[in-house]
């Protein structure tokens, strides 16, 4: 590839809690995955991020999750389709409000945690991601797991499927996500993030956790703001990425 994005979940506080360094991250990615305020994040805490992703020229997606702030999240919840549907559009909404205030634009959707997973697997949720999606701006592209059931329901519904790779999780040899809960899930050395990055940007391949090579190709990697290092890693990866001569830059337009 000439070119990647790099997208970071951002906005993840909430109230006194403080997750990851907003600030630094937003210097580094090239799009910036901002909670909505149902896993995490409050209206400041979006404010706030939103117009510094305007002054740096950082692409705003919008990063709906399940109404679950005690489990960051990251908890499956059985919902009525069409419940999670208006819960998705709510999201969406409330972080379009904000971001208009503050100049920029929530230009892309992604899902978060539990959701994320369902998502990528489960086509009834595949499909209230979509449609939420539809129903409130069908020019906004959908952000998910590369060939998950997420972007063929994103394409076959006539809106723009980006697929994402991920700099610190391991794969499995079907090319989903190792399960948190697993050992080895996650991936800490920085140099090791960004090697796998340039193998994604550069072959479209990575290796899994059972050390064979999978196809991944991707538009945009992400690095998780709640990675311990996780800005040195960002910074490895923008690194060694340059090095290899593939450009950063948002998937999408920024205002």
């Amino acid at each position: 590839m000439s070119a990647i994005d790099l997208n970071s979940d951002i906005g993840e506080g909430f109230g006194r809690w403080t997750l990851g360094d907003d600030e630094a991250m937003l210097r580094v990615v090239t799009s910036a995955n901002v909670a909505c305020g149902f896993h995490a994040g409050d209206p400041s805490i979006l404010r706030r991020v939103c117009a510094r992703a305007a002054q740096l020229g950082v692409a705003v997606g919008a990063q709906v999750g399940y109404r679950d702030l005690a489990g960051f999240g990251r908890r499956h919840i059985e919902m009525d389709p069409a419940e999670l549907v208006d819960e998705l559009i709510y999201q969406i909404a409330a972080l379009h409000g904000i971001a208009g205030v503050e100049g920029a634009r929530v230009s892309y959707v992604k899902p978060h945690g539990a959701l994320y997973n369902a998502a990528a697997s489960n086509p009834v949720t595949a499909g209230a991601v979509t449609e939420a999606v539809a129903l409130f701006d069908r020019s906004m592209p959908v952000l998910g797991l590369a060939g998950s059931e997420l972007l063929v329901r994103a394409e076959a519904d006539g809106l723009t499927a980006v697929a994402e790779a991920f700099a610190d999780r391991a794969y499995t040899p079907e090319g989903l996500l190792v399960p948190r809960r697993e050992p080895g899930a996650v991936i800490h050395d920085a140099d090791v993030v960004a090697r796998r990055c340039v193998q994604m940007a550069t072959e479209c391949t990575v290796v899994a956790i059972d050390g064979t090579t999978i196809s991944v190709e991707a538009q945009s990697i992400c690095i998780h703001g709640d990675t311990p290092g996780a800005v040195e890693m960002a910074h490895a990866v923008r690194r060694a990425v340059d090095d290899a001569g593939v450009a950063l830059r948002p998937f999408t337009a920024v205002p």
